[in-house]
């Protein structure tokens, strides 16, 4: 069997490791290396795992392999992607995809000049009551999409995810583009005009940490978007994904983190939820290596990446403005 070989740049965004060991658990993949300038960040996966470590990304895409998993800092993506398509290697890039819409564009068409995939990392898409409502949707069963209310609040990250030099941005574009992509997938439309609050609410730092997104699509769709780090230490997981569909002839309500067991323990002295559903990350993947070695078209494109980041983009836009901001 040929496998699809595989290489990790940078460990800097904590989805890295369970992308990793998404990877390891197919019996068709090999993880070539791991590259990053942070040896010590990467130890206990290069050493303990005994998967080669390179300290400079150009070395990893020098190898034989035929995709790389982009997990660095949000102001290193284009930049790292169009050096991965330039030696011709397929691309898993976290999300957000990039910091501007024409980096963005420029990071999709050095894909497309060297013949190769990018997808955007947007795991949500592979939770099991998002697929259900999807196919509902799709159905007819709540007819055509009046509105949606969404929500993704999380923990403050902390690290470079506050710096903005590095991230680009606070929670208003580290969450926006989670949710706004499900909605672009369910209404199969996308966001035109955009009116936004960013602030800084609940936690002391320079960087936005709550905000309100408010989204008309080009059908006709409205929606709204709480993108906040509102959730503290002591809530039981890092955040919420939920969303409110409504329909002409129903309504469809996301928990998407509904699957858990509530787990009350001593040693760590709050309540915790134990997720037993289906693991969006190891979705993802699988969905990416498929598509590699199958030569199909990957599910979540660049474009889509480009849509939804655009909306964040547009929101702090908005916020500074105080006014709606039309996309073309």
């Amino acid at each position: 069997m040929n496998k699809i070989k595989v290489g990790f740049i940078s460990f800097a965004h904590m989805h890295a490791v369970s992308y990793l060991n998404s990877m390891q658990k197919r019996e068709d993949v090999e993880v070539v290396g791991i590259a990053d300038e942070n040896a010590e960040r990467v130890r206990p996966y290069s050493v303990e795992r005994g998967i080669p470590y390179y300290a400079n990304y150009d070395e990893l895409l020098a190898q034989d392999l035929d995709a790389v998993v982009i997990c660095s800092e949000n102001a290193r993506h284009a930049e790292i992607t169009k050096r991965a398509a330039a030696a011709g290697k397929h691309v898993l890039c976290e999300k957000p995809l990039g910091l501007s819409e024409s980096e963005m564009l420029d990071m999709i068409q050095t894909c497309k000049d060297n013949g190769v995939q990018l997808m955007t990392a947007f795991p949500c898409r592979f939770i099991t009551s998002v697929r259900q409502a999807k196919e509902a949707i799709d159905a007819g069963q709540i007819g055509e999409i009046l509105a949606m209310k969404g929500t993704n609040r999380g923990t403050m990250p902390g690290g470079w995810f506050i710096e903005r030099e590095h991230s680009g941005g606070g929670a208003v574009l580290d969450h926006t583009v989670h949710v706004m992509d499900l909605m672009h997938w369910f209404t199969g439309s996308v966001a035109e005009e955009v009116y936004a609050h960013a602030e800084t609410l609940f936690h002391e730092t320079d960087i936005d940490d709550a905000g309100m997104v408010h989204v008309k699509f080009a059908n006709g769709v409205v929606a709204v978007l709480d993108p906040s780090w509102s959730r503290n230490r002591t809530f039981p997981t890092w955040g919420d994904v939920t969303l409110e569909i409504i329909g002409t002839k129903g309504v469809i309500n996301i928990d998407s983190f509904a699957q858990k067991n509530d787990v009350y323990s001593d040693i760590t002295g709050k309540a915790a939820w134990s997720f037993w559903g289906d693991d969006m990350d190891e979705g993802l993947v699988n969905s990416f290596v498929d598509s590699i070695r199958d030569g199909k078209p990957v599910a979540i494109s660049g474009e889509d990446g480009y849509y939804s980041a655009r909306v964040a983009l547009a929101a702090y836009a908005s916020a500074s403005s105080k006014q709606k901001v039309r996309l073309k």
